[in-house]
């Protein structure tokens, strides 16, 4: 019996609004995804990260691609990078009058 195996991992997500509409993202796999609700966000990201694993795997690219962007896999398990710090930041940059 050929038994389908399952990756487990947590990620970050920020979900912000842009002009009506909530954004879900995170900076782990740098993929966004929307809807008309937090609650819809958070399911259409959830959709998006099934898609977007399932896709490295059947490309056979998971190591690789996860690897690049600062995963680390111990004992067959995949870690993403741990945000250290978060915050809002004020610039001023000079612009041409």
């Amino acid at each position: 019996m050929n038994k389908a195996l399952s990756l487990t991992f947590s990620l970050p997500l920020s979900i912000f609004k842009e002009d009506g509409v909530f954004v879900a993202h995170t900076p782990a796999l740098d993929i966004s995804t929307c809807g008309d609700s937090v609650e819809e966000a958070k399911k259409s990201f959830e959709e998006l990260v099934v898609l977007f694993i399932q896709e490295l795997e059947r490309k056979g690219t998971t190591d690789e691609v996860l690897t690049s962007m600062g995963w680390v896999k111990a004992n067959k398990v995949w870690a993403p990078p741990v945000e250290v710090h978060h915050e809002m930041q004020t610039f001023s940059v000079p612009v041409p009058a």
